[in-house]
């Protein structure tokens, strides 16, 4: 029982005072926070009255009529923090309570106390599974004779959903586009659901679920805007503020805004000063078009290494929730994807796919949220996915090497008598450069004849490296077009070459 006198249904958990009692405050609604906290700044710091027995702050017959519509507009919203602590309750027996854990490697290059949190350790591999126990647990206590649940979904989504219907014996449809990796297609068939290739794109699946609703009668769950789907996704909130009580910034990756809503909500409730901030992809930027006009809006989304985070439209009901807490939406490139990849793999061991790993590429040095007001501070960074394929994961390292300067590519004339080539990879010897790829090629060189023209891949140990290795070349007297520098190579006289300046 928490000190409000009415039953808390977390009391088993960590949330206690340090006189012992259940921190009631944490288990209240929104409503009553809000109410809590406007009277809190009314008080006298030198004044005991409004207080109860157990320190608790009480209620105030009358509140400002500013504060009654903010906390009306919180308590219509379609999730509260009433539901998060109920699937909080409800799905803990199903799901891995993943670690928050403090990285060294991580935190010295953002220059704050990074923490991350391993959602990808979930059975299959994404925090989706959250969502998915809670939803499919709520059909089951509101009908009686659950005839099944169907959603359309590419990946994460529908493999949560369709292992936690196994776990609850409640059959599960997953339309699937076409597109579709087929990994996630034959696990989604070995859990036990039944699979439906349909549409070329996941618009197309959708339209094709929603017609299976009406015709077999089954419930249809959106992988992100469903409240359920919400509320589950906010009990990471509830976690990080358990293992990270001191918490100062927490960044959450953005797609159709689901797993923020629900996240936000529930730090904004549970600490609300803390800051939170959303990470999209600039090619699937549709919350920052959605902030923009004010409503979901349509984005034209491109392929981005972040495809789990590909929504063209955010969900009405996320982004209602969402913008109410959200601090600020920020994008990230796909360099800096890439980037947080890697660093995620060789400083963690973690392997985590584009959309999961997108809150951390934010705020690597360069990224949008590598500002001066948050170094020093303690940022949680969910990673809320590890299902990337493998020859992606293959091409997103070469990228992330790539952008890193650690993979540098450039072509270079030299002499077509014998020695040529021997000569410039003694340049690249000496100056520490393993070659990984060389090719050579004289049809396409419009100056001496004598000469031609060489392609190369090389290895080197960061950007710095990367600036000697040209200046050496640039001082054997090398022609070189230097790629990672995208300078537009003229001069020499077929206009395609120039004895480059560093």
């Amino acid at each position: 029982i928490g000190c409000d006198g009415r039953p808390c249904p977390l009391a088993a958990s960590s949330y206690y005072s340090s006189s012992g009692c259940c921190f009631s405050m944490r288990m209240l609604s929104s409503t009553r926070l809000l109410r809590v906290a406007t009277n809190a700044s009314r008080m006298s710091p030198f004044s005991t009255a409004g207080t109860s027995a157990c320190g608790e702050i009480e209620e105030e017959p009358e509140a400002p009529s500013l504060t009654r519509s903010i906390v009306t507009d919180l308590d219509s919203l379609p999730i509260t923090f009433s539901d998060i602590s109920r699937a909080h309750v409800s799905i803990r027996s199903g799901i891995v309570r993943t670690p928050c854990v403090q990285s060294h490697f991580l935190s010295e290059i953002v220059g704050a106390n990074v923490y991350l949190k391993s959602e990808f350790r979930q059975f299959t591999g994404s925090f989706k599974e959250r969502g998915a126990r809670n939803a499919i647990q709520k059909f089951l206590r509101e009908d009686e004779r659950p005839t099944g649940v169907i959603a359309a979904s590419a990946g994460n989504h529908a493999l949560a959903l369709a292992w936690h219907g196994k776990e609850l014996n409640v059959p599960v449809t997953v339309v699937m586009p076409h597109v579709a990796p087929m990994a996630k297609v034959d696990k989604c068939r070995k859990f036990g659901a039944r699979v439906i290739i349909e549409g070329n794109h996941i618009g197309e699946a959708k339209v094709f679920a929603e017609d299976l609703v009406a015709s077999e009668r089954l419930r249809y769950i959106n992988g992100y805007d469903d409240p359920s789907i919400l509320a589950g996704a906010g009990t990471i909130g509830i976690e990080i503020i358990d293992d990270c009580p001191d918490v100062d910034v927490v960044v959450v990756p953005v797609g159709g805004a689901g797993l923020i809503a629900g996240v936000s909500c529930a730090i904004k409730t549970l600490k609300p000063d803390t800051q939170v901030y959303g990470v999209e992809p600039e090619f699937a930027a549709s919350y920052t078009a959605a902030s923009k006009a004010g409503k979901p809006v349509p984005f034209d989304v491109k392929p981005t290494l972040g495809d789990g985070l590909a929504v063209p439209v955010v969900g009405p009901h996320a982004f209602e929730v969402a913008r109410h807490y959200v601090d600020e939406v920020v994008t990230c490139t796909e360099k800096e994807i890439s980037l947080s990849i890697l660093r995620l793999i060789e400083n963690e061991k973690m392997v985590v796919e584009g959309g999961g790993a997108s809150g951390l590429a934010a705020c690597l040095p360069g990224g949008a949220l590598d500002r001066p007001s948050l170094k020093g501070k303690n940022v949680v960074i969910p990673l809320c996915g590890g299902n990337i394929d493998t020859t992606t994961l293959g091409r997103v390292l070469d990228r992330g090497l790539a952008a890193d300067s650690r993979l540098v590519n450039f072509e270079a004339v030299v002499s077509d008598r014998p020695g040529g080539i021997a000569r410039l990879t003694e340049v690249l010897c000496e100056e520490g450069a393993s070659i990984k790829d060389i090719y050579h090629e004289r049809a396409w060189l419009y100056t001496s004849i004598d000469q031609v023209r060489v392609k190369c891949v090389v290895e080197l140990q960061g950007k710095d490296h990367a600036m000697r290795l040209k200046k050496a070349l640039l001082d054997k007297g090398y022609p070189l077009n230097w790629c990672i520098d995208d300078e537009p190579p003229a001069g020499s006289s077929d206009g395609f070459f120039q004895h480059v300046t560093a």
